[in-house]
């Protein structure tokens, strides 16, 4: 399963209250469950700044990952930027199975 990252900016009037928040999120989970069940939700947070949400998930593939997006954007009355991400361990364990030569940093001489 690969891991992504989802920003999620609540469209102007997409919510005139937390029970509609409540509402918009129940419905939009429905449909990701519905569509994508393979998919697995790890955290949510709600965010200070240009973003209102800020969604980590896993999916199969990128495609699927598109899907989650399409249908945050379609039911939840959002545009959303979403992101391919690495955990750091794993990050750290692919730098040291590269040859050094291919991490070397060009010193202009």
């Amino acid at each position: 399963m690969l891991t992504f990252v989802m920003l999620t900016r609540v469209q102007p009037g997409g919510l005139t209250s937390g029970r509609s928040l409540r509402h918009l999120e129940e419905r939009m989970m429905a449909h990701i469950r519905s569509e994508c069940p393979q998919v697995e939700w790890l955290q949510s947070w709600a965010l200070l700044g240009p973003y209102d949400y800020l969604d980590l998930f896993r999916a199969p593939d990128q495609e699927t990952a598109a899907k989650v997006a399409t249908l945050v954007h379609v039911h939840g009355q959002s545009l959303t930027e979403t992101w391919g991400a690495v955990e750091w361990s794993r990050f750290k364990d692919m730098l040291e199975r590269m040859p050094p030569e291919v991490l070397q940093v060009y010193d202009g001489s």
